[in-house]
């Protein structure tokens, strides 16, 4: 599988530098040699940025890796997709340029249009063409057909691929700008048939995979937090992958969840990531800062009770789910709000008879068409859906995982507000 990876990861790479490179410059120009530079160097920096937290690397070093590691990850995803519809375009203009240009001769038909080119030959045969002895020495220029289709194909190669840059690099300047500005808050109404008239209208404020790490720091975390505060909620849930890393590197950038403000406060459970920063040192520091780790256990709140799992990421330390210790032995005819980071215990969630599941950990796909491998990987990858007589809500996040980009899939905080039957 690795070897597969890695493999169509050298032949994008060919690719997009064929069709921005090769294809758009002059041999041994500077362009050619600076984007040759690019396509070695910015895979490097990208697989730095992948490794670097695991093998132990000094935070700082972490950063400087993972602004242009990552960001090159997200680029060269839709600088491949801006491409390949680019090929789709590439011969309807060639043919447009060369019929055009037959109308345009004064006599005799247009010069004849040249096979299609494969990717990287195009500036090669305009060089070739400049280097012409007749050109060298002033001669007459060539006939027409030996000039005429290299010319237009280097028009074609630096026409399409000047549009697939400015399409590529501007959806991952968008997406990265809607993940710098925060998360919008949006808010849903559900339903819970075992809700109590007194408590219709409680509101849960729900943030997921927030990922603080070498990107997204302090001024991220305070974004969140005053955009929660703001909404006035009864309780927050804050459902797992707070952060990439250690304590020791990212304890100041989580600091201003202590400034979570909440009648019935601020509850947190596990993710994935926690089990690989450390979840111990994780929960206790969040509960320093004031939150309540649920940790497979429940709480009863105004109306009804709060659950909490362990991420089954924990599994591997003996520290998975327990759905017997969180919810076992309740009385089943009040509602129950578990929290748990993935979607995919939802089955359980069923059978211990929960009302309402609040996850995360899909991102919704984060990067377009990411959404359809999160679709197939997970009962639900966004949104809220009903499994018999539990509902599952699942969050896009507040952050991101590895690119600071999100295309198709916007960050949010979502204030769920509970609403009884018997109101």
């Amino acid at each position: 599988m690795a070897v597969a990876v890695l493999v169509l990861l050298v032949a994008v790479h060919r690719y997009v530098w064929c069709r921005f490179v090769g294809d758009t410059t002059a041999p041994d120009g500077m362009a050619r040699r600076a984007g040759t530079v690019a396509v070695w160097l910015l895979p490097l920096l990208s697989l730095g940025a992948l490794v670097s937290g695991r093998v132990g690397a000094p935070f700082w070093l972490q950063r400087v890796l993972a602004w242009p590691g990552y960001l090159w990850l997200a680029a060269l995803l839709y600088l491949t997709l801006a491409l390949l519809v680019g090929e789709a375009v590439r011969p309807v203009l060639r043919r447009f340029l060369a019929h055009r240009a037959g109308r345009g001769a004064e006599a005799g038909p247009g010069p004849a249009e040249s096979a299609p080119s494969r990717p990287g030959t195009v500036a090669r045969e305009a060089a070739a063409r400049d280097a012409s002895p007749s050109a060298a020495h002033g001669g007459p220029a060539p006939a027409a057909p030996v000039t005429a289709g290299p010319s237009r194909r280097l028009f074609v190669a630096r026409a399409v691929g000047g549009a697939a840059a400015v399409a590529g690099l501007g959806t991952v300047g968008y997406g990265a700008y809607g993940v710098l500005r925060g998360p919008q808050v949006k808010r849903l109404t559900v339903p819970l048939a075992k809700l109590p008239r007194a408590a219709h209208g409680f509101r849960i404020a729900v943030v997921s995979d927030i990922h603080l790490g070498p990107i997204l720091g302090r001024a991220h975390t305070q974004r969140i937090v005053d955009t929660i505060n703001r909404t006035q909620p009864d309780l927050i849930a804050v459902v797992g992958d707070l952060v990439d890393g250690t304590v020791a590197d990212l304890g100041p950038a989580v600091e201003p969840l202590a400034q979570l403000s909440a009648r019935h406060g601020s509850f947190f459970v596990t993710g994935n990531h926690e089990y690989y920063s450390g979840a111990a040192p994780w929960i206790e520091h969040v509960r320093e800062l004031g939150l309540h780790p649920l940790e497979n256990t429940r709480v009863e709140i105004e109306g009804f009770d709060l659950a909490g799992v362990n991420d089954i990421a924990g599994q591997g330390e003996g520290q998975g789910p327990d759905f017997d210790r969180a919810l076992g032995g309740r009385d089943r005819t009040r509602a129950a709000v578990l929290l748990a980071h993935q979607p995919v215990v939802i089955d359980d969630a069923v059978a211990c008879g929960v009302d309402l599941q609040l996850s995360g950990h899909t991102h919704g796909g984060q990067l377009w068409p990411g959404n359809y491998l999160a679709e197939l990987a997970n009962p639900t990858a966004a949104g809220l859906e009903r499994y018999g007589d539990t509902q599952l809500y699942v969050s896009r996040g507040a952050g991101a995982w590895g690119p600071p980009v999100r295309v198709g899939a916007p960050s949010d905080i979502t204030v769920v507000q509970l609403a009884s039957q018997q109101a």
